[in-house]
């Protein structure tokens, strides 16, 4: 045999046991669906980005993001098993809880909601809208527009229905309204409207945004899942943060209507208002849930009237997950 014969023998034989522990490792990830609270955005990267950058599957998972939407029900689908894990809300979570759901809340993204209100650049803050017409959507009248209600004296007769149009606030400088930094704030400012935004959690409003929510079962039964996951997503956050571009790429393969220039405005507010990195994240790491804080939101919703005091609260998170995780920003 010649020597070069027996170097090409080599050369295969390397080949393909690389192809075979490539196999391996392939068939070794353990497959994850993740459910998303509505079309893909940058409030969804840091879960794009750990799919993008690979980060998944460092922690041995595959996994797979399914867009929700309007009209999609992501506690019943996680509840009924077609998702490992959803992008949640502490307040659903709680009215779970409260109707026998065995949902967990087990990590977050955000350190505050997102949700605030848009005014027109009279209104000096939250506490100045009395007189004023406030659009809230159907999902406001179950969440924070009891809160505000309760904070600032305001009454259901100040309200109309919000149906996602800006027209009326385009319309009337007499029309607040809620919104997104992101979204609503974005297509104002893109008319040249000179429009204000306040964030509900600067004044007190106590719920987590874009949380990671799965089974009790699933803590239960894959802890060890559940911790890969959540350090996972809490350092696609991080990636993302310094560098969007991966995760933005697949966004707009999901959601076909998403623009770079949304994406950046997007990034761009999710930075400056801290909701990933500020709050408790600051000091014990990206992604963290305290106590303390879920006591505020279940007081907040009884004291509202949106859920019964005799619910036990203490099942709807847990911290185990996250409170030694020390992803730092």
């Amino acid at each position: 045999m010649s020597k070069r014969t027996s170097l090409i023998r080599i050369a295969a034989v390397l080949i393909a046991a690389l192809s075979l522990h490539a196999a391996a490792q392939a068939q070794a990830l353990e497959k994850v669906t993740l459910l998303s609270n509505w079309y893909a955005q940058a409030e969804h990267g840091g879960f794009y980005q750990a799919v993008a950058k690979g980060i998944y599957k460092k922690y041995g998972m595959d996994v797979t993001i399914k867009m929700g939407g309007p009209q999609v029900n992501n506690m019943q689908i996680l509840v009924t098993g077609q998702a490992d894990f959803s992008m949640g809300y502490d307040f659903a979570v709680l009215t779970g809880i409260e109707h026998g759901l065995p949902l967990v809340t087990v990590g977050t993204s955000f350190q505050s909601d997102l949700q605030g209100m848009m005014t027109h650049a009279d209104v000096s803050g939250l506490g100045a809208l009395k007189g004023k017409t406030i659009l809230v959507a159907g999902s406001g009248q179950t969440s924070w527009w009891p809160w505000m209600k309760a904070k600032y004296g305001y009454t259901d007769a100040q309200t109309k229905a919000y149906t996602f149009n800006l027209q009326p606030f385009f319309a009337d400088p007499n029309v607040v309204q809620q919104a997104y930094p992101s979204s609503e704030l974005f297509q104002a400012e893109k008319t040249g409207a000179k429009a204000k935004f306040f964030l509900f959690a600067q004044e007190g409003y106590p719920p987590y945004g874009t949380t990671i929510v799965t089974l009790q079962k699933t803590v239960a039964g894959k802890p060890d899942l559940v911790k890969r996951f959540v350090k996972a997503t809490a350092e696609g956050w991080k990636s993302y943060l310094e560098d969007p571009a991966p995760a933005n790429a697949l966004i707009k393969q999901d959601n076909k209507e998403m623009s770079d220039e949304q994406l950046v405005y997007a990034v761009k507010k999710i930075k400056e208002l801290k909701v990933v990195t500020g709050g408790d994240a600051a000091t014990q790491g990206i992604g963290v849930m305290t106590d303390e804080r879920w006591k505020k939101t279940y007081d907040t919703m009884v004291s509202t009237g949106l859920l019964k005091a005799d619910v036990d609260y203490h099942k709807a998170y847990t911290t185990q997950f996250v409170k030694d995780m020390h992803v730092m920003p």
